[in-house]
């Protein structure tokens, strides 16, 4: 009993102390926190299912039909990005965006992100997990209502994975130019 009351105190002293919307500083409607924390959290099992290895992304990545969208910044892209691969910024997502880029929103949509690739410490430089690209790019797929989309799952050394590049980075027999960690 002494735990829950405890617990009680702690979670009511916890509510008082969140930030309430005032006369000065009124609720953004077009910011909606609780939707998505509802949506991720839908998402997630989801999200589990549509994790692919090297050789299906390749395999599905060669079906008619099939995108391979880039959402990092667009010199990351140019520099080198997985062949076939369209770009859209993760920051220049919107309705119309999308649209033009993707018209039929059940069209299959393999994504990947800088943490799917190692030993590239610049164009592909690790982002801290829990905000990785894939995950952002994800959910923000299925909010625009895409609902096919697919996720690049392991990570792979950028010298040895099948997966071609292309890209101002990229030598004439498509293999990475190793960008050292000090170059733009």
């Amino acid at each position: 009993m002494k735990n829950i009351t405890t617990a009680s105190v702690i979670i009511a002293a916890s509510i008082a102390i969140l930030p309430t919307a005032s006369a000065e500083e009124p609720l953004n409607p077009s910011i909606r926190y609780d939707e998505f924390v509802e949506k991720t959290t839908r998402l997630a099992p989801v999200r589990e299912h549509h994790r692919v290895s090297e050789d299906e992304f390749l395999r599905m990545a060669a079906e008619p039909g099939t995108v391979v969208l880039d959402a990092r910044s667009r010199d990351r892209y140019e520099r080198i990005h997985i062949t076939g691969a369209v770009h859209l910024a993760l920051t220049d997502f919107t309705a119309e965006a999308l649209e033009a880029l993707i018209p039929d929103k059940s069209t299959r949509i393999l994504i990947y992100c800088n943490n799917n690739f190692e030993n590239e410490p610049v164009n592909f430089a690790s982002k801290l997990p829990a905000v990785s690209l894939n995950i952002q790019t994800y959910i923000n797929l299925h909010a625009y209502g895409y609902t096919n989309v697919h996720e690049l799952g392991p990570k792979f050394d950028i010298r040895t994975t099948k997966i071609p590049f292309t890209g101002t980075d990229v030598s004439e027999d498509g293999r990475p130019l190793m960008a050292s960690a000090g170059s733009p």
